[in-house]
């Protein structure tokens, strides 16, 4: 079974990371989100989960507004090309359904399938934003815990910065 909220929140205390939750209607796009996010200090995120076609599965959390150039990932993240991963794949690894991904939900990844990738962006920001396991909350978490997480859950940390990766695809054509 995945986590629930209170679970999350049961392991961030233990960790000894503070958290702040705002609850919220659920939205499903950086977009629906402005208006809440505009409230909240800190950098809001937006979280995308990708596979290559041998099953390779890749979790990114970047700053709403940075563009990733998901067609040139492949060759960074020694993968497959990369798709938008299917729901089922979603809710069977990270236990969260198309709207609701986000960094938190490493927590269900048990099998440790999932390669995590954090927006160089992203870290410039204090506190970081993310819904905890479904997308009618905003949970904030300082960038350095929120890694710190992610490494408590079996996971490493690939920092990379999509804003230099766009430049180069743009300078490429």
């Amino acid at each position: 079974m995945p986590a629930t909220r209170q679970q999350l929140f049961d392991r961030l205390d233990a960790l000894g990371i503070a958290h702040e939750t705002v609850d919220h209607p659920p939205v499903f796009t950086v977009e629906e989100g402005r208006d809440i996010k505009a409230k909240m200090p800190g950098g809001h995120t937006k979280n995308l989960f990708l596979a290559d076609k041998k099953g390779r599965i890749i979790l990114i959390s970047a700053l709403g507004e940075t563009q990733i150039p998901v067609n040139r990932l492949h060759r960074l993240l020694d993968c497959g090309r990369l798709s938008f991963g299917k729901p089922d794949l979603m809710k069977a690894v990270l236990g969260v359904t198309p709207g609701s991904v986000t960094a938190f939900a490493l927590i269900n990844d048990v099998d440790r399938r999932v390669h995590f990738v954090l927006d160089a962006a992203l870290t410039r920001h204090d506190p970081v934003n993310f819904h905890p396991l479904s997308n009618d909350a905003t949970t904030a978490v300082s960038c350095a815990d929120l890694i710190r997480f992610a490494e408590d859950t079996g996971h490493s940390v690939q920092i990379v910065d999509f804003d230099a990766l766009s430049a180069e695809a743009g300078a490429a054509q």
